[in-house]
């Protein structure tokens, strides 16, 4: 039980965030240069070096770099919808009336895209072992919606999911895999990055993210074609025409020449971050050895990027805990933690936690949204499916989990305070 005001642990001077941008200094030199050839829009030499760069480090053939990771998402859903289910009829997307299967467990940029081009998200459940979709319950969702043909998989906190059994099951019911690899840049699956997996797949340059620029996403393929219908639709669709002429709907979606300064600067980096995260994850791990916790699960087959380093506390270790929509209380034990209280505490010292992402089926722009999980009769369900002996796995770990400090500038003493904050908690 931490008690804020009996505490004798002093505040950092300076916070220590989640994750926050690590600039080296190259970024400076590159958006100097865009600068100063006067290349400030969507197109340039930043912008072309971004892409081949990428596309080479994650072993695809292309690589389209946009305004933001969600920008490849909501192309992703309207490339392969059109593929799927041929063009839309104007006023309606590429995915209008039907079910895609994308996983729990996630940032709602994951799902928004779908709904961008008129399809209805169907949530499948999070296994524990890997903070991802479940296989299982996702081969029991397509007994319950047969009909599905695409699935969005995101790759939570930098850990891939069972890529090759998620792979044989889409294959199996003839769908086609999109990866949301938006966290993991860097993390392999049996050798091989993230994002090199699906049909079409996506990663993010947010100012969080283990490379930044700012702002920025990549839209990732091996399809040619593919890759110059995103780049068209991205700059409004503009045909081959010397004035300007539309025949298909646009977007305003391509990356900036600045922003791709910032990642070109970035990415020869990433070895380097990731090499950082895993030290302060490793050093999480040992540090709160023997409290009633885990560490967020690291599969064999896999080698993460460490993006966040995350914990979950024991069933039993837990003391009362109540969430409403915005905000939470918790009942102090000894002994006993709970997320809320780890949060508060860590908060007190001048340091940035948060929660596990709330599963998309708990929200309540989505409540309505098919359900699709495992009971404990090894049966899948829809949300309209009671059962008591039903588990939830992303909403049990939600409530028990906590994502950590994970600033690979953060200092090896102030890891210590951190980890001296969370041992408190139990006592």
């Amino acid at each position: 039980m931490f008690d804020k005001e009996q505490s004798n642990i002093k505040p950092f001077e300076t916070k220590v965030w989640l994750s926050s941008p690590t600039m080296h200094g190259d970024e400076l030199k590159y958006m100097t240069e865009a600068f100063e050839t006067n290349w400030m829009s969507t197109v340039g030499k930043n912008i072309n070096e971004v892409e081949r760069m990428t596309a080479e480090m994650i072993g695809v053939k292309y690589a389209v770099a946009l305004s933001t990771g969600t920008a490849a998402l909501h192309l992703a859903m309207k490339l392969i919808g059109e593929k799927l289910y041929g063009k839309a009829e104007t006023g309606k997307g590429a995915l209008f009336g039907h079910r895609v299967f994308c996983s729990d467990m996630t940032f709602d940029a994951t799902v928004n895209p779908i709904v961008y081009e008129g399809g209805i998200p169907v949530f499948i459940d999070t296994e524990y072992n890997t903070w991802n979709m479940d296989p299982v319950a996702l081969e029991k969702a397509f007994r319950i919606y047969p009909e599905v043909k695409m699935i969005v998989v995101a790759h939570l906190y930098g850990t891939p999911g069972k890529i090759d059994e998620l792979k044989k099951i889409a294959n199996k019911y003839g769908a086609l895999l999109i990866e949301d690899a938006a966290e993991s840049f860097g993390a392999t699956y049996k050798g091989i990055q993230t994002g090199a997996f699906g049909c079409c797949n996506c990663i993010s340059y947010n100012g969080n993210k283990i490379c930044t620029g700012s702002a920025g996403g990549m839209l990732l393929t091996n399809d040619l074609e593919a890759a110059d219908k995103v780049r068209k639709w991205s700059t409004q669709s503009r045909e081959d025409a010397a004035w300007y002429q539309h025949e298909e709907l646009g977007y305003n979606y391509r990356m900036s020449n600045v922003v791709a300064g910032v990642i070109r600067g970035q990415l020869p980096y990433l070895n380097e971050h990731i090499k950082q995260k895993k030290a302060i994850y490793e050093k999480y791990k040992k540090g709160l050895k023997g409290l009633p916790l885990q560490m967020n699960p690291i599969p064999e087959e896999c080698e993460p990027n460490y993006w966040l380093s995350c914990l979950i506390i024991d069933e039993d270790a837990m003391c009362i805990q109540v969430r409403g929509e915005q905000d939470s209380c918790y009942l102090a034990e000894h002994g006993k933690s709970c997320p809320t209280e780890i949060l508060e505490a860590i908060d007190s010292i001048n340091a940035e936690g948060r929660p596990i992402w709330k599963p998309m089926h708990m929200q309540p722009i989505y409540r309505m949204n098919g359900f699709v999980t495992v009971d404990g009769n090894g049966r899948g369900r829809s949300n309209a499916y009671i059962s008591s002996k039903t588990v939830d796995v992303s909403m049990d770990i939600f409530s028990r989990g906590v994502c950590l400090p994970s600033d690979n500038k953060m200092t090896v003493e102030q890891q210590d305070k951190i980890i001296e904050v969370i041992k408190k908690c139990f006592e």
